[in-house]
């Protein structure tokens, strides 16, 4: 079947492919409907790797993503084949030490969708174990269902701060993930978030949001405006969402005494970090890699209407535009959050 497919560093494809379909007892079959175009899937067309990850062969593109069940394994219970349902993309080895602590995303056995040498699923269908699946309440979206994936990285990283209620937060980085973490802070509980970036379009789309505050770092410091919103006293978490080395120069500096630093934006090289500004601080440094047993807690908020991602969908393109869509997202447009592609008719 046809799909998107990098064939190499900067060579993108639309061909006919061969993926494995058969639908064990514990998988269910989805046909396809809107994917979502992630970092990771942009970094991997124009630099070829993420850390470890290195493209070598060609693979399919694509790990955002909602459908529709077409076949059910023998012993799957909870799903019925015209469910609409989300997909958690990343499929641990429960049997391993790190599922059984419940730590499955940092299994090393995980397979994730479009992370070398797994496909991901910018194809008319895949088949995936039914206990990753989940089904989509009525009045979410594919587009929405889409986004759960996304959202669940800033669930993650707000469950990592331990946030309590009234706290004050401040994310570094205005993308996608950033936006993300500042909606998940928001329900977790913080009173305000601040949220940091260059671009003034990025910054506009967020402060659609009641209590998300924008700072424009090309015009104040976000050093200066933390402390002036707190008396001095600094953020009670900060959340490090750009993976640009240039977060750390003062990341310190934003946090409170005793506060939270959480890292969520992956950077591509090695950075330099202020221990001792940390440690005079004696500030809790909290790490995110993906996400866990916080899948369809994302998708309960986004059902309940207490998070609303439709203003984060900035783009949407068919599915045989793949490619152009690609190249607008690897253009880096600041006026760009996410860019989606549908691949199927409906809702």
């Amino acid at each position: 079947m046809q799909a998107l497919v990098l064939e190499e560093k900067g060579v993108l494809s639309l061909r006919d492919i061969d993926l494995p379909l058969t639908v064990g007892p514990d998988d269910v079959k989805i046909a396809i409907h809107t994917v979502g175009i992630c970092g990771s899937d942009v970094h991997y067309y124009t630099h070829g790797r993420i850390g470890p990850f290195v493209l070598r062969e060609p693979m399919v593109l694509g790990h955002e993503a909602a459908g529709t069940v077409v076949e059910v394994g023998s012993a799957v219970k909870h799903l019925n084949v015209g469910d609409r349902v989300c997909m958690e993309p990343g499929v641990p080895n429960l049997s391993s030490r790190a599922s059984k602590l419940g730590l499955y995303n940092v299994d090393p056995d995980v397979r994730f969708w479009a992370t070398p040498p797994v496909h991901g699923v910018l194809a008319p269908f895949t088949v995936h174990p039914a206990a990753f699946t989940y089904k989509l309440p009525d009045n979410v979206s594919f587009a929405e269902g889409a986004m759960v994936e996304p959202f669940a990285i800033g669930m993650q990283a707000a469950t990592r701060a331990r946030i309590q209620p009234g706290d004050v937060a401040a994310v570094i980085g205005c993308g996608p993930i950033g936006i993300m973490v500042a909606l998940a802070a928001l329900a977790a509980g913080c009173s305000r978030v601040f949220i940091s970036d260059l671009s003034s379009e990025k910054l506009a789309v967020a402060e659609q949001y009641p209590g998300i505050l924008p700072v424009n770092i090309l015009e104040r410091s976000f050093a200066e405006v933390i402390a002036e919103a707190t008396g001095g006293w600094g953020a009670d978490v900060v959340f490090e969402a750009s993976g640009s080395p240039r977060a750390f120069d003062g990341l310190f500096e934003l946090v409170r005494p005793g506060g939270t630093v959480v890292l969520v934006g992956l950077p591509v090289e090695k950075v330099a970090v202020d221990v001792a500004g940390a440690i005079s601080k004696e500030v809790r440094i909290e790490t995110v890699f993906r996400y866990a047993n916080i899948f369809d807690r994302a998708l309960e908020l986004i059902a309940s209407g207490k998070v609303d991602l439709k203003p984060l969908i900035t783009g949407t393109y068919d599915f045989a535009d793949s490619i152009a869509a690609f190249e607008r997202a690897a253009a880096g447009n600041t006026s760009d959050v996410k860019l989606q592609i549908r691949l199927a008719d409906g809702t």
